[in-house]
Formats: structure tokens, C-alpha cells, sequence
């Protein structure tokens, strides 16, 4: 007696859940500072990253590392609850530190200003448009 097989994405970006991305951008960033802490260093001559001239980061600049990496996640996620949220926001702004973060969406699509720096990027998502079909 068998049942059929469901394949269930981990990562959210594939349609997994939302609530691993935290987790996932947390070991990308371990895996990421491993190999690159392991690879050899061609600048100072000292090979495999030991010694005076290294590029190794210590235990306490990895922990900032990370947890930067998880506060911007839990960034981006508020940003998402207050475009997608229950009820969606129509425009609003996010201030973290010195980056701001201007949204505004209508019926096609979601506009993104993000001020950092005196410097502006504007992204522009395409909302999924959806009709319901009559059984």
C-alpha cells in the first residue's frame, strides 16, 4: 500500500515556507565565510589564510556577521507583512538605520524606493494577477 509522493519545497523563493529564510540565508552565510576563510589568500603570500596579513574573520565578527544577516531578513519580512499582509498596506515607508524603504503598489504592480547613502534604487514587481475560474 503506497501513496503517491509530495515533493514540498524548503526554500521560500521556490514556494517553501516563508519562515526558512532566515535559517537558510544563516547557513549560505557560514558556508560562504568557510570557504572563503579556507581558500588561499594570493595578496600577503601567507597561503592558506593563517597568520599576520589574514582574512580569517575571528568568532565574534562572524556572530555580527549573522546576526546582521538575520535582522536585515527579519527586515524584509516586515516589509513583506506590511505589502502582502492582512490587510495589505497600499503605500507605506520603513525606516531601519540610515535606509529607508518607500513602498506603493496599485492594481499591477509593487514599487520599491530604497534610500541608502544618498543613493536610490527603485525596483518594480509585477503583481500576479489571478481570475477565478467558474466550476
Amino acid at each position: 500500500m503506497a501513496s503517491d509522493l509530495v515533493y514540498t519545497p524548503i526554500n521560500p523563493t521556490f514556494g517553501g515556507n516563508p519562515l526558512n529564510s532566515s535559517h537558510l540565508l544563516a547557513v549560505a552565510g557560514a558556508q560562504k565565510t568557510a570557504t572563503a576563510s579556507d581558500a588561499p589568500i594570493s595578496s600577503s603570500g601567507s597561503g592558506t589564510g593563517s597568520g599576520s596579513g589574514s582574512t580569517t574573520q575571528s568568532q565574534a565578527d562572524l556572530f555580527l556577521s549573522q546576526l546582521e544577516g538575520r535582522l536585515l531578513s527579519a527586515l524584509a519580512g516586515q516589509v513583506t507583512d506590511a505589502i502582502f499582509g492582512n490587510p495589505p498596506q497600499a503605500n507605506g515607508t520603513i525606516v531601519f538605520g540610515d535606509t529607508t524603504i518607500d513602498f506603493s503598489q496599485d492594481a499591477g504592480s509593487i514599487e520599491l524606493l530604497i534610500t541608502q547613502d544618498g543613493t536610490t534604487t527603485t525596483i518594480s514587481v509585477p503583481k500576479l494577477q489571478t481570475t477565478a475560474s467558474n466550476p
